[in-house]
């Protein structure tokens, strides 16, 4: 008997490929940034993904080169998203 649901995005490489997909999805503003809030609303509350899952994502994401998390936090650049898929 299994007493918990599997949580896809726990996986690093599929969180990180989530929140690509979903700041893919998102017009930039200035510069090609785009806000943290527009893929940290939908990631934690459509997905029902956890802080924890949506910190190792853009980690995992920063890592691979596929996003560029500004210094201060408040917004996010995609570089390659092309690799990402």
């Amino acid at each position: 008997m299994k007493l918990t649901a599997e949580r896809p995005l726990a996986n690093p490489e599929a969180a990180a490929r989530k929140l690509v997909e979903l700041a893919k999805s998102i017009e930039p503003v200035q510069d090609g940034r785009i806000h943290i809030e527009k893929i940290s609303a939908p990631f934690l509350y459509t997905l029902n993904a956890s802080g924890e899952e949506f910190a190792v994502g853009i980690k995992t994401a920063v890592e691979h080169g596929w996003l560029e998390l500004h210094e201060s936090g408040n917004y996010v650049r995609l570089l390659q998203a092309e690799t990402a898929n």
